[in-house]
């Protein structure tokens, strides 16, 4: 019996790779914007104010108020 061996080029497990690091860094990045971002604290109509049509008020905002100029 004779056992034939395929040989793999080595540009095929550099493609491999550079995949699976692609895909680490991706997900990294959202694991990073997660952690760092804060989305209850987004642009809202403040709880008492009037909104004007199309805009969303916070029934409870966890966010502090800024100071406008």
């Amino acid at each position: 019996m004779t056992s034939t061996t395929m040989k793999t080029p080595l540009r095929v497990y550099i493609w491999v790779l550079l995949g699976l690091g692609l895909l680490g860094a991706a997900n990294g990045h959202l694991v990073y914007v997660a952690l760092t971002s804060q989305p209850e604290c987004v642009a809202h109509v403040r709880s008492g104010a009037s909104a004007q049509d199309g805009m969303l008020s916070a029934a409870k905002s966890s966010c502090t108020p800024t100071r406008q100029p």
